[in-house]
């Protein structure tokens, strides 16, 4: 009986460990190009948009709020620990993915209707979701490639559901079932 608890005892101190060093390889994949980020914007409170919201008009939207900008500025904050102080960042057209990839501080933000919710247009789901996996093979060598997205957009691709702030770092190239390096939630 002692010997089947310390077996217990030490599987439970060596899978922390297990998850700490998968999650590093990810980092490490993500600076190398071998993986991507691609991450929900951050805290904005609500679900889907207001009826008649206009794309380009960020006053008829879910916007961030401070909860949520705060995120996407410790977000910045974690990748430059992880030293990537530049990437190519790439978002979602809505204001509340365009101020959460502005606030990482990593450089340029490119508008990417790829990264578009479709939560209203749940009929384009696998089209808009091919277009994304387009997108992502088309990507150049270069920079980590920083995606900022939507629960929806992020749960077609990965089948994972993601938190407001949450970010998974993929491996690429795509395969037809993504593979997850690591799940990252916000603050963690």
């Amino acid at each position: 009986m002692p010997r089947l608890i310390m077996k217990w005892i030490l599987l439970a101190l060596l899978v922390p460990t297990l998850a700490q060093a998968a999650e590093a390889e990810a980092w490490q994949a993500l600076k190398e190009g071998r993986a991507m980020l691609l991450m929900r914007h951050a805290n904005a409170p609500g679900t889907g948009d207001p009826p008649g919201f206009i794309l380009e008009r960020c006053d008829t939207q879910r916007n961030l709020d401070a909860r949520g900008r705060a995120q996407a500025e410790a977000w910045g904050d974690r990748l430059r620990r992880h030293d990537i102080t530049e990437a190519r960042v790439y978002s979602s057209q809505y204001c509340r993915a365009l101020d959460t990839a502005r606030l990482l501080g990593l450089g340029e933000v490119i508008p990417t209707p790829e990264l578009n919710s479709f939560f209203l247009r749940r009929s384009q789901r696998s089209e808009q979701t091919q277009a994304l996996r387009r997108f992502v093979a088309g990507l150049e060598p270069g920079l980590p490639v920083v995606l900022v997205s939507h629960q929806v957009n992020i749960t077609a691709l990965t089948s994972r559901f993601p938190a407001s702030g949450e970010a998974l770092i993929l491996a690429l190239p795509l395969e037809e079932r993504v593979r997850v390096l690591a799940s990252i939630r916000p603050g963690g």
